[in-house]
């Protein structure tokens, strides 16, 4: 094997390239990036960049550290073909491939006729938390964000300690309530209302206004919002459209099994682009998740190297986020067959939540309790079973009824 390329310089991008390399393989390595920018840690743009503190350099290794990997650095060029055939990635240049590893990520969504105003922000990238903090240091009068999910929270949060007016915009009845059901999602409602975020909820953005920059943001029951900064936090779509006529197949990401090979030989997939068969749920998932990614990215590289010695890639979701001194974290993935908060409660601020799915623990809310949080992704990782879930439960938190 003379050539591994990686398409997309992220954390799962840079991983693969460690891997590769930690398992001995000698041979070129290509890692094409759409920024300009090395591969950087997101998750402190979204937190205390935007707060305006003093955060450490956010690039995973300097140029310098890069090339002790001895890797092609293809960057600020993204990728705009992929020729399965004769086994080359277009960017720029043709590269050709034996093994490739795809790690393109998502982009941010924005909203209908966005582009035509100033004003206007999403946070995705580091040029993307750069503009907007900038912007929240101009000290606007009236911020709106659309979407209370966890992005867009951060934001709200970020604002509100600056002593900014915010509003914020969602479809949902509750925030997050199709991830954590309605009952924690009103615990979600409940930490912007405590902290003067003003919440407008079950209602959509049907347009905005202004003369060259976004002055009024419109909402579907008719109300008009004053907005001279808007920031549009409504998920993100994975980077695909590259791979069309490559005969790799996508859906919502490219599909991939559980050693995250996609329907075509040599390609693999790792991180935000991955929809890839979880054998520990028996389903497909796509996670936006640091810590999937950087293990994606490895596994998926050791895979492509060695087919022959394939590992299938399982793991319990973990995620995180800040919200006005609040810790949120999630494992697991919210079952459908029930939800139970066995400690605290919404009004207090502080609960644990269990999600079950059949007879089965799968998932586990907790706001600031930290320590519970990696007890119960172990139970999920052991398939535990829900009653089992419950008396763990009852011994850690007390709670008879439970």
């Amino acid at each position: 094997m003379t050539g591994l390329v990686v398409v997309g310089a992220s954390l799962a991008g840079l991983r693969a390239v460690e891997r590769a390399r930690k398992a001995g393989y000698d041979g070129s390595i290509t890692l094409i990036g759409a920024e300009e920018h090395l591969p950087y840690d997101r998750p402190p743009l979204s937190k205390a960049y935007l707060l305006g503190e003093s955060v450490p350099d956010p690039r995973f290794r300097t140029e310098d550290q890069l090339s002790e990997l001895d890797v092609e650095l293809v960057l600020g060029t993204p990728a705009t073909g992929l020729d399965t055939d004769s086994r080359e990635v277009i960017a720029g240049r043709r590269v050709a491939y034996d093994a490739l590893v795809i790690a393109t990520g998502a982009r941010a969504r924005t909203l209908p006729g966005s582009e035509q105003l100033s004003g206007l922000h999403v946070l995705r990238t580091l040029d993307d938390a750069k503009e907007l903090r900038a912007a929240l240091d101009s000290a606007p009068q009236h911020v709106v964000v659309v979407g209370a999910g966890f992005i867009g929270s951060e934001v709200a949060s970020a604002a509100r300690a600056r002593g900014l007016a915010v509003t914020v915009v969602e479809a949902a009845q509750y925030p997050l309530t199709r991830s954590l059901g309605s009952e924690l999602g009103v615990a979600c409602s409940l930490l912007h209302e405590r902290h003067g975020t003003r919440l407008r909820t079950g209602v959509g953005v049907a347009g905005l206004e202004g003369n060259g920059s976004v002055e009024k943001v419109q909402l579907t029951d008719g109300t008009v919002l004053e907005a001279d900064l808007v920031v549009v936090g409504i998920g993100a779509s994975p980077v695909v459209d590259w791979l069309e006529g490559s005969g790799v197949a996508v859906h919502d990401g490219v599909v991939c099994d559980e050693t995250l090979a996609s329907s075509v030989a040599g390609v693999y997939a790792a991180g935000d682009v991955a929809c890839w068969r979880n054998p520990l749920f028996g389903r497909a998932m796509r996670l936006e998740h640091w810590t999937s990614a950087a293990e994606q990215g490895a596994i998926a590289a050791s895979n492509a190297l060695d087919p022959g010695q394939a590992r299938s890639y399982s793991t319990v979701p973990y995620f995180w986020s800040d919200w006005y001194g609040t810790r949120i974290q999630f494992v697991g993935v919210p079952g459908s067959d029930e939800h139970r908060v066995v400690a605290g409660s919404a009004e207090d601020g502080e609960l644990v939540a269990l999600y079950r799915e059949g007879d089965r623990l799968v998932g586990a809310l907790v706001l600031d309790q930290p320590s519970s949080t990696m007890k119960y992704r172990g139970l999920i990782n052991r398939r535990t079973s829900w009653a089992e879930a419950l008396e763990f439960a009852r011994a850690r938190h007390g709670g008879a009824s439970l």
